[in-house]
């Protein structure tokens, strides 16, 4: 897909809460979705003693990456909350996520019972990868938006 998406209307959060900057593509029938963000000094997450995001924000990252897909998998109208129930092996090979960078989220979907769903999930920088994980989420069928 080469639209440009409004984030705030597939994902279940309001401003600033929303840590991707663009859905790049979604791919339904290779159960697959690709997202960006590029670090600013006015992201929420930035912290300037690091000149960066932690990459322990990267589990985020990966979880909003997540909720895009979910939205056009669901046939949603409106986003619906999901819950990150955890993610196995998270592996970083950086100390932050550096400021003036642009990092590129990758999901794939890897397992699905009913309303449970696991993601093989990575991210890369100019085609290195820079952490990894398998995320594990649920969204229940009658979750609605709530505000943060």
């Amino acid at each position: 897909m080469s639209l440009k998406y409004d984030l705030s209307k597939i994902l279940p959060h309001d401003a600033p809460m929303i840590f991707i900057d663009e859905l790049l593509d979604v791919n339904i029938d290779e159960n697959t979705v690709k997202a960006s963000v590029t670090i600013t000094e006015n992201k929420i997450l930035y912290d300037r003693s690091i000149q960066g995001i932690s990459s322990i924000s990267g589990i985020e990252f990966m979880a909003q990456t997540v909720g895009c897909f979910a939205y056009f998998k669901n046939h949603q109208t409106e986003p619906k909350i999901g819950f990150l129930l955890g993610s196995r092996l998270y592996k970083t090979s950086i100390e932050k996520f550096e400021l003036g960078k642009t990092y590129i989220i990758t999901a794939s979907q890897v397992f699905e019972d009913n309303e449970l769903v696991s993601f093989d999930c990575f991210i890369y920088n100019n085609n290195e990868e820079c952490a990894r994980a398998t995320v594990n989420v649920y969204q229940p069928q009658d979750a609605g938006k709530i505000n943060i």
